[in-house]
């Protein structure tokens, strides 16, 4: 009897620790919280816990990543979720506690969160200031105070490389783990929990120039529209920040807003996930308290558990593929693509994979790489009213060095030509980003220009034919 009641004590404790309580869990319970969901994922669900470094105080920024996927399958895209970027704005901490336990719940019965675990990989980052969160406390609705990482500190949300300034603020612990983050694991989607607020703020936070007006002109990215649409699914499944009655006397139009025309900033880092590596980063202000007292963390939930939902399925709605060479197959690396009317260019992975989230219509991609002759390719991007699919495309450059002239004519690389090598693969599946074009400041080269992208030239007919007969050729020794 004895046994038996110690049985049923344990199996109570394990459920409450891996079970996410409406409080705020400390830094430790955070760890503890972490590593025991890793070890306890139900069946087809796949954990893995990893720091990403250390902040100022030495704490680990840990990282759950979840995924229904199988473990070397490939382009599959990845999605992170970041809590407590500022000290005292931790209710996105728990909110992502909560959601992961949603996700993990739900994989099997219910329909939408299956085939959202089935086709990416979610990374979740709930503290990425550990050392002021330790120093704030509940009802801190209003102020600056340990807004920092740890006192002396800087924020965060200024610490990264700018858009159109050199960020002159030397770079944090925390700022130089998340840059590494980026260059290791190619992100589509992204979302930065805050609290103070309630509305869904968009790129761009900098602008080029600053102005007298009374009112702050918005500065737009080449992808407004897309970035427009992702804001307006998080506001619009959220069941009271579409109204746009903000948390003071100002108003916001659906619930969103450009980052610019709130407040301009310089080193935010949703605009260095967009502008460095191609990755969409909106930031969610979800809470009007920044510090609310922990009764409120259900409700908070309950209005932010379906925005969210419907928010991570948006990286399944776009253009993705694999650039290889047509005669060995291998990845091309390192190749800079445009989607034809958005002056931002990006580039493939080093497995050649490429992404960019698009809305549905038709488009055409610009590619070229080093010592292939350039290609644009057109494709369309379907129309999904629920469970969206990536358009998949498998794009084979042929090689400068086979002339596509008479024997006459030396071997160049040129853009005279459209090698119609391009493969469209009809299932749907998904492949992981790549990282995205630079930046405009004293230490990197700005996005190519479009004016800068060679158009195609009309070849001339013995060209065009001698073109059509080495292709034949290569594509029959292929075979």
């Amino acid at each position: 009897m004895l046994y038996r009641h110690f049985v049923i004590i344990l199996v109570f404790a394990v459920f409450l620790v891996h079970c996410a309580e409406w409080r705020y869990h400390n830094n430790t319970d955070l760890e503890l919280f972490l590593k025991n969901f890793n070890q306890s994922t139900k069946s087809g669900i796949a954990t893995k816990l990893y720091s990403i470094g250390k902040s100022r105080k030495g704490n680990d920024l840990w990282v759950l990543q979840l995924t229904a996927t199988k473990k070397r399958k490939t382009g599959i895209p990845n999605i992170k979720l970041i809590g407590t970027i500022h000290g005292n704005e931790p209710v996105g901490r728990e909110i992502i506690l909560h959601f992961m336990e949603f996700l993990r719940d739900g994989y099997g019965s219910d329909p939408v969160v299956t085939w959202l675990l089935d086709n990416t990989r979610i990374h979740f980052l709930p503290n990425m200031n550990p050392d002021g969160f330790a120093l704030s406390h509940e009802n801190m609705c209003d102020g600056e105070h340990v807004r920092n990482n740890g006192l002396g500190g800087k924020d965060l949300n200024r610490n990264f490389p700018d858009f159109y300034h050199k960020n002159r603020i030397p770079e944090e612990p925390e700022t130089k783990a998340v840059k590494k983050w980026l260059e290791d694991v190619p992100f589509i989607l992204s979302a930065a929990l805050h609290g103070g607020a309630m509305v869904v703020n968009y790129p761009f936070d900098t602008v080029k120039e600053s102005t007298s007006d009374m009112e702050n002109p918005p500065s737009l990215t080449p992808d407004h529209d897309v970035f427009v649409h992702l804001a307006q699914v998080y506001s619009q499944n959220h069941p009271t920040m579409h109204k746009g009655d903000s948390c003071s006397d100002s108003k916001f139009e659906g619930g969103i807003v450009n980052g610019a025309v709130w407040y301009p900033i310089i080193g935010g880092m949703q605009d260095y996930n967009y502008a460095f590596h191609g990755c969409m980063e909106l930031t969610l202000e979800i809470s009007c308290c920044k510090y609310p007292a922990a009764s409120e963390l259900p409700k908070l939930w309950q209005d932010n558990k379906m925005a969210l939902l419907k928010y991570c399925l948006e990286a399944l709605r776009g253009v993705t593929g694999q650039i290889l060479d047509s005669t060995s197959r291998k990845p091309i690396a390192k190749a800079t693509l445009r989607v034809s009317g958005k002056n931002m260019t990006f580039s493939s992975s080093k497995t050649g994979e490429f992404w960019r989230l698009l809305l549905p219509g038709n488009y055409k991609m610009e590619v070229s790489a080093e010592g292939y002759y350039n290609q644009v390719v057109s494709f369309v991007v379907k129309k999904y009213e629920t469970n969206p699919k990536l358009t998949s495309l498998k794009i084979l450059m042929l090689n400068s060095s086979i002339s596509t002239t008479s024997s006459t004519t030396p071997k160049q690389r040129t853009t005279g030509t459209t090698v119609k090598f391009t493969r469209s693969i009809t299932d749907g599946a998904p492949i992981t980003v790549s990282s995205a074009g630079v930046i405009p400041s004293e230490d990197h080269q700005p996005p190519t220009p479009a004016s800068l992208i060679t158009p195609l030239e009309k070849s001339s007919s013995t060209v065009h034919q001698n073109y059509i007969f080495y292709v034949s050729l290569v594509i029959f020794l292929l075979l």
